[in-house]
């Protein structure tokens, strides 16, 4: 009797060690996860916001896993061309990273899309937000937000507006709700908006505050407000849209990384509690910053509850029958 209760007692230390070791029958799938090499699809070209802070994660998470994890940048046709990659693949190892405004405005921007983003892409983790502006050429003479509004409404038909992603959604939207009588203008390219804007020729621009940035600093363009829900470190003098008393115009960027329909909402925890590591490194804020961006850490169910908000906008706007073109 002695004996067998000695035995027992051994097979109890033995499975103790083993759950405490996490190996064996006692350790879950997702410890297991990664078993081979990991992409992140960024949906946007070399050097953009986005791809920088994927390559920043993808270092650190690469170094925490044991396993490769490789950037893949996808550019093209809004978005639609990284992001159907990426459901199409159909593998837990393949991931996105990737603002969620590509995606959140696509159904009411295309007529038909190869995904269903609701879907189709699982919110993982947010990484960080975008420090989107609203600015003005210097030459307009306005300090403010409410100044431009003014202007707006003191010369209808003059003023003119260009914009990207959600914010120009949102934009849009506020335009069409305060009667502004200000024109907006398409492009296809970015750089060639902001050139505009420095000359006069545009108005206003709702863009990322890295690409505004430069201008900025020239003395050609004044960054009026930002459309963020916090000020931004970075640029502690720009008065949110919140605070410049225009609250309807508040949108954040968020950026971060998405697994594919049915990822284990485990390993998404899993994969997000090792982000948030990364999140708190001085060095990777550092480098974001410099694109323009904040950190934000947001768990899984804390990004797409913001990710919702943000559908919810874009899904107000065009209900008013705005259709803001790419």
């Amino acid at each position: 009797m002695t004996r067998m209760h000695t035995l027992k007692s051994t097979l109890v230390v033995i499975m103790s060690a083993v759950a405490w070791l996490g190996v064996g029958p006692m350790r879950s799938a997702a410890d297991t996860w990664p078993q081979g090499s990991v992409r992140f699809i960024v949906p946007l070209g070399p050097g953009s916001a986005a791809d920088i802070g994927a390559r920043l994660v993808a270092d650190r998470l690469a170094a925490r896993w044991g396993k490769p994890v490789v950037v893949e940048n996808r550019p093209g046709g809004d978005a639609v061309i990284g992001i159907a990659a990426f459901v199409s693949a159909n593998d837990d190892h393949t991931l996105l990273f990737a603002p969620s405004g590509t995606f959140t405005i696509q159904p009411f921007v295309h007529e038909k899309l190869p995904y269903d983003a609701t879907r189709d892409i699982v919110p993982i983790a947010r990484v960080s937000n975008t420090i989107v502006a609203i600015a003005s050429p210097a030459s307009l003479n306005v300090a403010s937000l409410g100044e431009l509004v003014a202007l707006a409404r003191a010369d209808p038909g003059k003023l003119n507006w260009t914009g990207t992603s959600i914010a120009e959604f949102v934009f849009a939207g506020f335009v069409r709700t305060s009667a502004l009588a200000m024109s907006r203008v398409p492009y296809r390219d970015a750089q060639q908006a902001l050139a505009d804007l420095a000359e006069g020729r545009i108005h206003a621009a709702v863009h990322a505050m890295a690409l505004v940035q430069p201008l900025i600093q020239a003395g050609r363009v004044k960054a009026l407000a930002i459309t963020n829900r916090a000020r931004a470190p970075i640029w502690p003098e720009v008065a949110t849209v919140g605070e410049a008393g225009f609250p309807e115009l508040t949108v954040d960027g968020l950026v971060g990384l998405f697994g594919p329909r049915g990822m284990a909402s485990e390993r998404r925890e899993r994969i997000a509690a090792d982000i948030a590591a990364i999140a708190d490194d001085p060095a990777v804020a550092a480098r974001l910053a410099a694109t323009g961006q904040v950190v934000n850490f947001g768990t899984p169910s804390a990004f797409a509850a913001a990710i919702e908000e943000q559908r919810g906008k874009a899904a107000a706007v065009a209900a008013l029958g705005l259709k803001p073109g790419r």
